[in-house]
Order: C-alpha cells, then structure tokens, then sequence
C-alpha cells in the first residue's frame, strides 16, 4: 500500500516534467567552433612536414638531367663539414646520460667460456647450478652434497660444487696432457653447441644424439668403419699406415664426460664394464655412484650445462698445450705404440718412438 502510494505521488511529478529527446539527454553540447580550428591547425602542421620532406627529399636526392644522364656535381666539401660536425657533437654529448657498469652475460659461457682458475662461488649461483630438485625425487645417496632446503627445492652446496669442478678440470687436464681421447655427451635439448664446443677445445670427440647400445662394448660392429689416423706428438698425421689399421679395434675414449647421467646410463655401464672413468653432473635425483668423478650441480640449467662443459673444454686445451710445449722439447707425454711402416726401399721401418693412434672423426 505504501509503495503503490508513493509511485501515485512521484509518478505525478515525472509526468508534469517536460520531456527532451533522447539524443540531448545522453549527449554533452559540442563547440563546433573549437573543432574546426584543431582541424585547421593539423591540417596546416601535415602541410608544413609535406613541404619539408619535399625540400629534404630534393636536396638528399639530385635530379639526373635528361640529356646527359647525369648527375650535377655534388659538393663532397659539405659532405665532410657534416661528418666533422657530428663527430664534434658526438664528442661534446658523449658524457652525457648514464654509464653501463659490468654485468652479467651469460651468452660468454658458450662463446668464450672461463678458464678452470676462474670459477667461484658468484659465477656458480648465477648459472642456477644451486637448484636441485623436490624433496621428493630426492636420492639419499647425495645427502652429503645438500646444503639445506628452500620451498620443498633442495640447495645444492655451492662450496662442494666448486670443489669437484675443479677435481674434474684436473683429471680432464691431465688425460688430454697424456694424449687422451676425451668424449663429451649430452643428449638433451640444447646441449648440442656446448659440447661441440668443449670437444673442440680439448680436440676430443663429441656426442648429442642418442647414444647407441653397444658402442664400447660391441665396438667393432657399431663403429667398425670408422676412420682412424696416425698422427705424431705434433698432431700432424703420418700417411702410409691406412692398411694396418684396418686390423686394429676401435678406438675407446679414456675419459667420458656426460652432462645427462639419467639419459646415459646405458653409456655409463659400458664404461663401467670396460673401467673408462666417467666425470658426470649430479642432480639431487641422480645415483652420484654412476659416474667416478660427480659434480653435484644442477642439470636442468643450460646455462649451468653450458658453464661446466666449457670449463672442462678449457681445462683439456690447457692439457693439450701443454702437451705441445713439451713435445717441442722434445718430451713424450704418453706411450706410443709401434707400427711397421714400409719404406720405398722395402724395408720394413718401427714407427713407435714419436707416433700414437687418434680418433680422426670429431663425433663418437
């Protein structure tokens, strides 16, 4: 009753109101005048640009004359009063704005990757090598290489990281010093460049494929055709012991560094059988006695992947060179062994002071 009296009341009162048309109710009032006179300054502000792009336009690009077909003389004097005036304001403004301090480039690990005596703590932490995985997926075995735990993620001790890159560089060091053959791998997504890179800094052999069953184990089958070379303590290859060759076995690496131990392990059972020492990178999910020398880092990183693999590629071109400066002295680092080489004269020659057998392919 109350609410029927109350639209009686108001409803009055709307109807007494003199209506307006919908269009004015819902729209401002526009000044016609104000929009005309914005409209003629843009128009003559595009006039002003057309005219000065003519003028540039017809400065910047001479007319070529109709007869001659060519182009009037250009005054190369102007030309270089310009070049001289920007390199005057380049001089005067170039103090000013702000300075760019070092900073982190994380691209320089896969072009120009540190030396073995640079790794630390701080280049560690900024390539994610501290992050292991879930508590969950956790091995105990790797319970000595975990520093605490951060929201359910196990922290990889970066003290002991550093400690067993480092062991690794030397044992990688000394291989190639004694003129080892060093295989990389890793198979995963994105591992390809680094470990082409890091073979090709310790002149070893390369694998990012999948690794196939029987490699070392059933070597003469799989890699039977292989190419092999002699080459002396220089590297330069000595021809004339293609046929004898033919006869040898397949070369087996002395030193395999693998970057993904959870996708190799095939691999690492081969070399295991066959006792070639391993270096691997361990995650907290990972069997640390896999490998013979772990590095307890974290291998879903690239950048970590791409750290560690160039560290080692470093650490076996030290090893090479190494390797060379001696052999300029003179010095053998390693046991070669001994071929028959026929000479021209019949003669049957013993190539076995300054010669050794290397892999000639770069991938294993």
């Amino acid at each position: 009753m109350i609410i029927r009296q109350a639209i009686i009341r108001h409803g009055r009162r709307i109807a007494t109101r003199p209506r307006l048309p919908a269009i004015r109710s819902f729209a401002s009032e526009v000044d016609i005048e104000s929009i005309e006179a914005s409209l003629d300054r843009s128009l003559k502000e595009t006039h002003s640009i057309e005219s000065l792009l003519q003028n540039e336009s017809s400065d910047a690009v001479p007319q070529i004359d109709n007869e001659s077909h060519t182009t009037p003389e250009y005054n190369y004097d102007q030309v270089a009063e310009n070049y001289r005036s920007i390199k005057r304001q380049q001089t005067l403004t170039s103090h000013l704005g702000t300075s760019l301090t070092p900073h982190y480039t994380p691209h320089t690990l896969l072009t120009h990757p540190p030396p073995p005596s640079e790794i630390s703590l701080p280049l560690l932490l900024a390539s994610q090598s501290h992050l292991g995985h879930s508590t969950s997926l956790w091995n105990p075995l790797n319970s000595r290489y975990i520093f605490g735990i951060r929201s359910g993620i196990h922290i990889i001790s970066l003290d002991i990281t550093a400690a067993h890159l480092r062991r690794a560089c030397r044992v990688v060091s000394g291989v190639t010093e004694r003129g080892g053959l060093v295989l990389f791998v890793g198979t995963r997504k994105g591992q390809g460049r680094c470990v082409v890179n890091a073979a090709k800094l310790a002149k070893g052999c390369h694998l990012f494929e999948r690794w196939t069953p029987g490699s070392i184990t059933n070597g003469h089958q799989i890699l039977g055709r292989c190419r092999m070379q002699v080459v002396d303590e220089f590297d330069q290859a000595i021809p004339g012991l293609e046929k004898e060759l033919l006869e040898r076995p397949v070369l087996k690496p002395d030193l395999v560094v693998c970057l993904n131990p959870l996708e190799n392990w095939v691999m690492l059972h081969e070399c295991g059988l066959h006792g070639i020492p391993t270096v691997g990178i361990i995650d907290t999910d990972a069997n640390p006695t896999w490998v013979t020398y772990p590095i307890p880092a974290n291998d879903d990183s690239l950048r970590c992947v791409q750290l560690i693999a160039g560290v080692l590629g470093k650490a076996g071109e030290e090893g090479q060179t190494r390797r060379r400066e001696r052999a300029k002295r003179g010095e053998v680092t390693y046991q070669p062994e001994a071929f028959e080489l026929k000479t021209q004269e019949g003669e049957m020659k013993t190539g076995g002071d300054q010669e050794a057998v290397h892999h000639a392919g770069g991938s294993g």
